[in-house]
């Protein structure tokens, strides 16, 4: 992350134009009408059942899932619940899980690849909960596991950015055969906020940072993050909860349809491809001088324990003898 953060510093800066309209893109998807995971459910899904519980700790009200029908085939659901008011987004950590969050979808995930159910997420969250209390029961790990649990599901995974999609706390849910994104939803590695407060130590830079970091859906389409953008209604998804639902599910019965039809070992494999091909790779010129080549893990850990056949780091001593060294080997000889 900071060597993506540090291009940002040394890039060309955005336009006025376009820092306008990246910041126009992050205020809607914080918008406090913005539809939640539990407003789109009841319109796009029949029978849904809410599950509680990881069935270690707690409850987490910040994540949501369970079963549910949609056009009359069985899925499991997971997604970030923020609330609609002071008191929800309290009771919900403004959509922030801790640790048993992820543990909790971590349970639906196994009990869907079982079934053999297909698993929709639903993004929406500024990140996970950085709180200590967080940190001492695992977090890191719980985020780590569920991205590991999600790449070796064998069953299909589309994945749908409703709002915020922020860093970890979103890609920990965020795993899928086709990702999805709301016209006016954001996915980023940190926070504008963050993002300027490191770069330029200034919270007035957001809306640059926001621009720079091209964290809007159109930008994450053409980057190749996400596949699909999802067009809201009128002024935006806050402004109509109905017809968001319905652009929602069309695209989620389009998306099912490709992915359902393919067999589990390329179903693996092209999310693995997927994948592994985001991100820009940097070439340099013909001849351009290279760091010296580093050794291999096998080869690091063979010189540590003096495996036969690694080479053996030469020691300072050798390299660079000592005056005692010196005069030692001179009475020797």
């Amino acid at each position: 992350m900071s060597e993506a953060l540090s291009d940002l510093r040394t890039a060309e800066p955005p336009s006025p134009e376009a820092v306008e309209a990246a910041w126009k893109r992050v205020q809607l998807a914080r918008h406090p009408q913005r539809p939640r995971t539990l407003d789109l459910v009841p319109r796009i899904f029949d029978d849904f059942l809410e599950m509680h519980g990881d069935r270690s700790f707690r409850d987490d009200p910040a994540i949501v899932g369970g079963p549910a029908m949609l056009e009359g085939r069985p899925v499991m659901i997971i997604g970030h619940q923020k609330g609609n008011d002071t008191g929800s987004n309290i009771f919900r950590n403004f959509g922030s899980p801790h640790p048993e969050g992820y543990r909790k979808a971590q349970r639906l995930m196994r009990l869907a690849d079982k079934l053999g159910m297909p698993l929709v997420t639903f993004l929406d969250t500024a990140g996970a909960f950085p709180g200590p209390d967080a940190e001492e029961r695992g977090q890191a790990e719980a985020i780590a596991s569920s991205i590991k649990l999600m790449t070796s599901l064998q069953i299909p995974i589309v994945v749908v950015i409703i709002g915020e999609g922020g860093s970890g706390g979103a890609l920990a849910i965020g795993v899928g055969d086709e990702v999805l994104a709301l016209e006016n939803a954001t996915y980023s590695v940190i926070s504008p906020e963050g993002c300027a407060a490191i770069l330029w130590r200034s919270p007035e830079a957001a809306p640059q940072a926001a621009a720079a970091m091209r964290m809007t859906a159109a930008d994450q389409l053409e980057l190749g993050v996400i596949d699909h953008v999802i067009d809201e209604p009128g002024e935006g998804a806050h402004a109509d909860h109905a017809g968001t639902a319905k652009a929602v599910k069309s695209a989620l019965l389009a998306s099912l349809g490709r992915v359902s039809r393919l067999d589990t070992e390329t179903l693996l494999t092209t999310r693995y491809a997927r994948l592994r091909g985001i991100g820009l790779v940097r070439e340099t010129e013909p001849g351009a001088q290279t760091g010296p080549e580093q050794p291999s893990l096998t080869r690091r850990i063979g010189r540590l324990l003096g495996l036969p056949g690694v080479p053996r780091r030469p020691r300072w001593s050798e390299i660079w003898p000592s005056g005692d060294d010196t005069n030692s080997h001179e009475g020797d000889a």
